[in-house]
């Protein structure tokens, strides 16, 4: 058989690779330039490979095609394929064929690495055999090759899956499936159409049959209202506010303390996660044991500073209203909101009134900061119009008195000013450092 894989970073590299050892004559093309260590690792596999083009002829004549999560089916070499009647699957379609292991598969919009790293981490510390793959870390399908390259016992693969790698799913079936949320994200890929969006989230249930299970956030109201117009085969497994007590959450009967992240945001990601390891088989002794050591990934309401009294958060993974205002629901302290970055079509009505209730003070940080300058100038105290990061974490400080909270967390992608969310990430606390060795009060 005769594999062509468009991209060559972690996914089109991974499904490479385990395409190679399955057999198969293998081509991978990537129109942009491929990443040396990329380069070096399809050499060294034997795997050829083209870059800074699509020869069309040689990609046509494959019997499938695995895309990179990154390619949407209109550009012109996907479409070719789909016209020409050639299979084109996704990196997770086409590894999940190849493993005879179990999967909890999570999406949603907001909070799927959390719950990833979280359900991951609640199933490796009570024992199981379990990897962790998808849109975090390593691809699912070099994890599928080195599972079976080494002969690895795995039950269980714990999968971060975006709706762009659910687009090319036909037959994947997860035993246990999240939904979080489903709130405006990406909707340029999907015809700026909630309902092409929503429908690409679903597809994660679309073979699930009666023995397996869906967890889901039943108050999420994009996502009841999606699934009133479907019939779910899976046993349902709904989470809801209910289920939140004062520092602790109900889930399948048992109470669990000692939580290890703040935030009602967090609260649904936490009863999701412990829901599924339930339904894993795991002990809810076992959960409560290994709960409290979860330390989440960083850019997500990670406390990087306090000086002053104050306390600095970097939530800078916040590259969306709905995820922003998450992170303001969390903190009943006075917040100093540093918010900006390059708009994706922002609609700052969802969160007029919790800015209204919550912010003392608005530091904007972007290229162009008009929109958000004028949509909140008339309901926050003070306002801040700043253009590089020391100069936001300045402005924030001077805003901010003792018992404050100075939060980072932008609405808005990172692409105007930095590389990307880390490196917007790590210059806010580094600016914070900064802050604190060189200003005395």
């Amino acid at each position: 058989m005769k594999i062509a894989v468009l991209g060559a970073a972690e996914s089109g590299v991974g499904a490479a690779v385990l395409a190679r050892q399955l057999g198969y004559e293998v081509f991978v093309s990537d129109g942009g330039t491929i990443a040396e260590r990329y380069r070096r690792e399809l050499q060294q596999h034997d795997i050829a490979f083209e870059e800074g083009t699509h020869t069309l002829k040689r990609i046509l004549a494959a019997d499938q095609i695995v895309k990179s999560p990154g390619i949407p089916d209109a550009v012109p070499v996907v479409a070719a394929a789909l016209a020409k009647g050639i299979p084109v699957l996704s990196e997770i379609e086409f590894a999940a064929r190849y493993t005879p292991a179990r999967f909890i598969a999570i999406t949603g919009t907001n909070g799927k690495t959390t719950t990833t790293l979280l359900t991951h981490y609640l199933m490796k510390a009570t024992g199981q055999n379990v990897a962790l793959a998808g849109n975090v870390g390593e691809s699912f399908a070099r994890q599928v090759a080195l599972e079976r390259s080494e002969g690895r016992k795995i039950d269980w693969y714990v999968l971060e899956i975006s709706s762009f790698q659910l687009d090319n799913c036909y037959t994947f079936r997860p035993n246990i499936a999240v939904l979080l949320n489903i709130t405006p994200d990406h909707l340029d890929r999907y015809d700026n159409s909630m309902e092409l969006y929503a429908a690409a989230k679903f597809r994660l249930l679309q073979k699930m049959e009666a023995e397996d299970a869906f967890v889901y956030f039943a108050q999420d109201p994009i996502l009841a209202s999606e699934l009133a117009k479907r019939s779910i085969a899976a046993r349902q497994y709904p989470i809801t506010d209910a289920q939140f007590g004062n520092g602790t959450l109900s889930v399948g009967g048992y109470t669990f303390e000692r939580l290890p992240l703040v935030g009602r945001h967090n609260m649904i990601n936490m009863a999701v996660a412990i829901q599924a390891v339930l339904l894993a088989g795991v002990s809810a002794k076992a959960i409560q044991e290994a709960l409290p050591g979860f330390v989440n990934a960083p850019h997500r309401l990670q406390k990087v500073h306090v000086y002053q009294g104050i306390t600095f958060i970097n939530d800078s993974k916040a590259t969306n209203v709905d995820a922003a205002m998450y992170a303001l629901d969390a903190y009943r302290e006075p917040i100093v909101w540093i918010a900006g970055g390059k708009d994706k079509g922002n609609d700052y009505d969802l969160m007029r009134d919790l800015v209204k209730r919550k912010v003392k003070a608005l530091v904007c940080m972007g290229a162009d900061n008009s929109k958000l300058y004028r949509y909140f100038a008339p309901i926050v105290p003070q306002i801040a119009d700043t253009h590089s990061m020391e100069e936001a974490v300045a402005a924030a400080y001077r805003f901010a008195a003792p018992g404050d909270v100075v939060l980072l967390s932008p609405a808005c992608a990172s692409f105007d000013l930095f590389k990307n969310y880390e490196d917007r990430g790590l210059q806010f606390a580094a600016a914070c450092r900064k802050l604190g060795e060189t200003v005395t009060t």
